[in-house]
């Protein structure tokens, strides 16, 4: 009985461990359809891409409302 008992728990850890890199092989291959688009990867392999670099106009007239939901949302409860 106790040698079936190693048994289970050998074979509960290796299991375990084997499960560690079940996400290894979960990817799809699929063609790129914005392979090489500067705006999307930039025109290096190192630089940010083009649409990270768009400033926008400030629009202070949504801060309160922004200040509201974050309030609702992360004041702490009744």
């Amino acid at each position: 009985m106790k040698g079936l008992l190693n048994i289970g728990v050998f074979l509960l850890v290796a299991g375990s461990l084997a499960s560690c890199d079940y996400q290894k092989y979960n990817t799809i291959r699929q063609k790129d359809v914005r392979a090489g688009d500067s705006y999307v990867y930039g025109p290096g392999l190192d630089s940010a891409a083009v649409q990270t670099t768009y400033k926008y106009a400030s629009r202070p007239e949504l801060a309160d409302r922004t200040n509201k939901i974050r309030q609702k949302l992360f004041s702490p409860g009744k």
